[in-house]
């Protein structure tokens, strides 16, 4: 067999680990699988910001381990030899991403050293920081993997709907570039969590019954963050619960459905609004998503009814699976800072400069 890399993710969601193998030269997912978290450690990861020291220690470490029986259990599942993995890229879990507080800082848990010491391979982790200490934004990250594949292609809009949405801009002779968008499933979830008791509106089918205010939406794209210029990027906070509750109160909604729909246009339209404002239209060609949002179908008809010129489709489109793509970039990430090359797009950031991103333990 080849030599590969493995790539772990966990996203804003904080719903599991998704841990993706790939051959590098030339690129190419092996296979992938999400592991869900139990649900008590799911909310802990989704409440850590408020954790006291020794219990956000004790998290990181608990993760850490979580991380390296993972690893250990997708090899055998995958039949993937020991002998030919070369290293792991974890990015993480975030906590907390602040890169315009006062002390620019990102923090992302689950320790590494369990995996280098049980499978006796490098680890790559905590890819922000460095950005950060370049006086970037610690994210978006993904730009630089959408170079790598699409980079020498037709232009390209790569948008990945995860808790937040993200989207890069790549194509022959196009500089990348790529920021942190708005809402993404957060708010989409939590309604359902909430108010439909199922953990998402699976397929968007409880948002396709409703009827979307948009005026409401209209008035809430007004906000200062939406406006902003890129580089910029969000918190998984910055639409969390006090969003929700603050701009879309139940009541306000004559029905459920209504205000499913309502979040999914807002979702949708934020990233309307900033393909409009901030790329150009010569390069408003195709917009491919990813992520778990790519599945939910009323958002991708409020997409198409968005952006009529764009074509639409998934990065299964290009042989990746739109819920391998961030972990398959990380294993890329990995791979990369192994041999002392560039995995970083500073465009997309801000940073001073293009980097080697991510720490080794050996």
């Amino acid at each position: 067999m080849t030599k590969y890399a493995l790539g772990l993710m966990s996203g804003t969601s904080a719903d599991g680990l998704t841990v993706c193998a790939a051959g590098v030269r030339p690129f190419r997912v092996i296979g992938f699988k999400n592991y869900p978290y139990p649900a008590p450690l799911q909310q802990k990861l989704l409440t850590a910001y408020s954790l006291r020291a020794a219990e956000l220690s004790a998290l990181h470490f608990e993760l850490g381990r979580l991380y390296a029986k993972t690893v250990q259990k997708f090899l055998k599942e995958f039949h993937l030899p020991l002998q030919d993995l070369v290293v792991i890229g974890s990015h993480g879990q975030t906590i907390y991403h602040g890169p315009r507080d006062k002390e620019p800082n990102t923090l992302q848990i689950g320790e590494p050293s369990f995996m280098a010491a049980q499978l006796g391979r490098p680890v790559v982790s905590d890819f922000r920081s460095m950005d950060i200490a370049l006086g970037g934004e610690g994210a978006p990250l993904i730009p630089f993997f959408d170079e790598y594949i699409w980079g020498q292609k037709q232009p390209k809009i790569l948008l990945n709907v995860g808790g937040i949405s993200n989207f890069s801009v790549v194509g022959k002779n196009v500089e990348t570039f790529g920021f942190d968008v708005g809402p993404g499933n957060t708010l989409m979830d939590l309604a359902a969590q909430q108010f439909l008791h199922r953990p998402f509106d699976k397929n968007g089918q409880t948002a396709a019954k409703g009827r979307p205010d948009k005026p409401l939406v209209s008035r809430l794209l007004k906000q200062k963050y939406f406006l902003q210029q890129p580089p910029k990027s969000l918190d998984k906070n910055a639409f969390g619960q006090s969003y929700l509750q603050k701009h879309f109160p139940l009541q306000r909604f004559a029905h459920k459905a209504d205000l499913l729909a309502t979040l999914t246009w807002f979702t949708a339209a934020a990233v309307a609004q900033a393909v409009e404002h901030f790329v150009p239209r010569s390069l408003q060609k195709e917009l491919v998503v990813s992520g778990g949002g790519c599945y939910n179908r009323t958002l991708l008809a409020y997409l198409k009814e968005l952006l009529p010129h764009l074509k639409i489709t998934t990065t299964l489109a290009y042989g990746i699976d739109p819920q391998a793509k961030e972990s398959a970039a990380f294993a890329l990430f990995g791979w990369l800072a192994l041999r002392k090359q560039i995995n970083h797009c500073a465009r997309a950031t801000g940073a001073a400069r293009n980097a080697i991103l991510g720490k080794i333990t050996l």
